[in-house]
């Protein structure tokens, strides 16, 4: 199938946002072209053009899944991502290759807009079952028995906590997950810094919740070794039911360490994609606007009909 594709180069930023606003208001099926920009931001006109919208190519309640992709894809942001802010590159990628694509702001605060478009901010249980919501409603648009899900960021945490706690397990089949902090951030030095705390007659929930800033609720649970990561992982990682591909980078600032994302299992894949590749530089946020990264995941998802992963300069924050 031919696609539409816009390469970076060093000076093109300011032409690729401006194509991408004028490419906002077009409208089509899953089956349709649309541009495809290799960029973590590239969503963002939309979201400008269309506040609280959905991306060209997504959240089309009349998309049937084919028999070449018959599991609709959920795309589900990271913290302060959205629906179209998250999946500038991801919905018409997708959409391009014939899947039925969803995506949703989740966790976001009761606040007016452009604030409203920050998602992830809530805790991680109601954010959770926002998610569940979604999902519900999407099965029965398609009348698909299943989703696929690709998650980035926090979205990991929020798809495995649908999975595990709230009933969603049968529903997923495929799940693609892009930086996840399955381990809680920064890992066993949490506990370092409880530990010093304690000393000082500071409780390690109270460290927690300082480092979310009162703002981000969910940022204080994904924590290493806290409370709601330690409940959640106390039965594995993952659900046994569900196939994952984990996708990380060595550069990732805000899962530490990165090896956090790439918890091993029977059955999953991972993925670092500095592996054959030095010249990738993606980050937390540049990875999931990464053409190396989105081959990974197109492959994840029909391993039958592979693509050519390439391999050039991914800047960070971008990808």
């Amino acid at each position: 199938m031919r696609r539409i594709l816009l390469r970076r180069s060093p000076g093109s930023l300011l032409l690729m946002i401006i194509f991408a606003v004028l490419m906002a208001g077009t409208s089509g099926t899953a089956h349709a072209e649309y541009p495809v920009t290799y960029n973590f931001f590239s969503g963002i006109p939309n979201e400008l053009l269309n506040p609280g919208g959905s991306l060209p190519g997504s959240n089309d309640w009349n998309c049937k899944p084919t028999a070449a992709h018959p599991d609709p894809v959920v795309l589900v942001h990271g913290t302060g991502g959205g629906a179209q802010t998250n999946w500038g590159v991801y919905v018409p990628l997708l959409a391009n290759e014939g899947y039925c694509v969803y995506s949703l702001t989740y966790g976001a605060l009761n606040v007016p807009w452009p604030l409203s478009a920050i998602g992830g901010m809530r805790p991680i249980e109601e954010s959770a079952a926002q998610l569940t919501g979604f999902v519900d409603r999407v099965r029965a648009a398609t009348g698909a028995a299943q989703v696929d899900i690709i998650a980035h960021s926090q979205g990991n945490i929020v798809a495995d906590y649908f999975i595990k706690r709230l009933g969603g397990r049968g529903e997923v089949n495929k799940f693609v997950a892009i930086a996840s902090p399955w381990l809680g951030t920064y890992g066993n030095q949490m506990g370092t810094v409880r530990a010093f705390a304690a000393r000082l007659g500071i409780s390690g929930d109270t460290v927690d919740s300082a480092l979310g800033a009162g703002i981000c609720l969910a940022c204080s649970e994904m924590l290493g070794g806290g409370r709601f990561m330690t409940d959640l992982n106390a039965d594995g990682v993952y659900d046994p039911s569900v196939t994952y591909t984990n996708i990380e980078t060595a550069y990732d600032e805000a899962v530490v360490p990165y090896t956090v994302g790439l918890v091993p299992g029977p059955g999953v894949t991972n993925i670092l994609v500095q592996d054959g590749c030095a010249s990738d530089y993606s980050e937390h946020a540049g990875i999931a606007g990464s053409p190396r990264a989105a081959a990974f995941a197109l492959n994840a998802l029909d391993p039958r009909h592979p693509h050519s992963v390439p391999c050039e300069f991914i800047p960070p924050l971008t990808g």
